[in-house]
């Protein structure tokens, strides 16, 4: 089964990650995985970390002259800030320092950081990270808290979304809302929705909309307060029948639902506009079914988000998350500190003004992982040739052999 697993922390040496389950023969160019990290980190009201890190995959196994060979893919993604932090975060105990505050230089400046923190700050895991893992420092709960780890996740789906590409399946994200700034999900080509926002700073395909956020993440940053947004993220028409109805735990939109919501700051998820449709009668939310000689079974609208059962319908999958402002302020929240008892303001970590297109493409990746593996559950094989064939061979029961 396809899997994977991330490792690393925040301020660490680097991020690991392994994929298991791909099949051989697919195609990997370190380039095309760098781009989509490069997304990751860009977007209008990003922070300071952006600027000292420009991630780069290294392929470390599993791949043999550009092409997967069945064994698990071995990537690594550097930190460059780990040279400041090697007293703090080194995992040899003879390494650590005890200080209270350490002098770091970093862009010519110098600055203190907290090797021990004791503050929680509110809206994280912190607090209850410790209470967990009965432990009196933060800094072990954070480090691996951190949003620092969807760089793993990242470069994860970006080989994924190039397998996923063989079956003519493209995934993209954007922008519908910005704290208060509200865009509509426009209906157009989804070529011409890619193209329009990979070239936006916030990933939003409406430009004054776009505007009215850019002045609102300024007006924000100015208050030293964080703004949250909603995301859409929509493929191109999907194979029916992947997911199933017979088994809670293999419905594909409780697989989605729930590997959006792993994403740090992500509080909701719906497929299609669902909660709006929750205030609409029946008749004006399901999708009425039509059937073309050669096309088939077909659909004029597509309310349930691509969906239906737990299985795709054949049509696109959309799917919208709603991201929480970002819990680190620089004008911080009320605390208590865990060692005195006494209240504070909370500790402040580096942090952005918002992260909401970001979020997208982070999403774009969990969605590229659940879709993968539902695919290669459904058609399986060792090798890219023969899944390809498995599914069309599958398709040959649809109409035209489409699906």
């Amino acid at each position: 089964m396809l899997d994977y697993k991330t490792a690393g922390e925040s301020h660490g040496r680097g991020l690991l990650i392994i994929v298991d389950g791909l099949p051989a023969g697919l195609e990997v160019d370190p380039g095309v995985i760098n781009d989509m990290l490069a997304r990751r980190q860009g977007g209008y009201g990003r922070g300071g970390r952006m600027k000292i890190e420009t991630d780069r995959v290294q392929i470390y196994s599993g791949v043999r002259g550009g092409e997967t060979m069945g064994s698990p893919v071995g990537m690594v993604i550097e930190n460059k800030d780990w040279e400041n932090w090697q007293q703090v975060m080194s995992p040899d105990k003879d390494k650590i320092i005890e200080k209270e505050k350490l002098v770091i230089k970093r862009d010519e400046k110098i600055k203190e950081i907290s090797p021990r923190v004791t503050r929680p700050r509110p809206g994280h895991a912190d607090l209850a990270g410790v209470y967990k893992y009965n432990l009196a420092d933060i800094r072990n709960i954070l480090e691996r808290a951190s949003a620092r780890e969807t760089t793993a996740r990242t470069a994860a789906g970006a080989l994924l979304e190039k397998f996923l590409s063989y079956f003519n399946i493209e995934i993209i994200s954007h922008v519908l809302q910005l704290g208060p700034v509200k865009s509509s999900s426009p209906e157009v080509p989804f070529d011409q929705l890619k193209e329009k926002v990979v070239d936006s700073p916030l990933h939003c395909f409406d430009k004054d909309k776009e505007n009215e956020m850019i002045s609102y993440i300024d007006k924000i940053q100015e208050e030293g307060d964080t703004a949250g947004g909603v995301v859409e993220i929509i493929t191109t028409p999907l194979p029916v029948g992947l997911g199933t109805h017979v088994s809670w735990q293999e419905k594909l939109d409780g697989k989605l639902a729930a590997a959006l919501m792993s994403i740090q700051a992500i509080k909701g998820v719906e497929f299609g506009p669902a909660f709006d449709n929750a205030a609409r009668k029946g008749s004006e939310v399901h999708d009425e079914i039509f059937y073309d000689g050669n096309e088939g079974f077909y659909r004029k609208t597509n309310r349930a988000g691509g969906l239906e059962g737990g299985i795709t319908n054949g049509q696109p999958l959309q799917a919208r998350i709603a991201m929480k402002p970002l819990s680190t302020l620089y004008q911080p929240l009320q605390s208590v500190d865990i060692a005195s008892k006494k209240p504070f303001a909370a500790q402040v970590e580096r942090s952005d003004v918002t992260a909401v297109p970001a979020a997208g493409v982070v999403a774009e990746a969990m969605v590229a992982f659940v879709l993968a593996r539902a695919l290669l559950e459904k058609f399986g094989g060792d090798h890219l040739e023969e899944v390809i064939r498995n599914y069309k061979n599958y398709l040959k029961q649809f109409p035209g052999g489409q699906q």
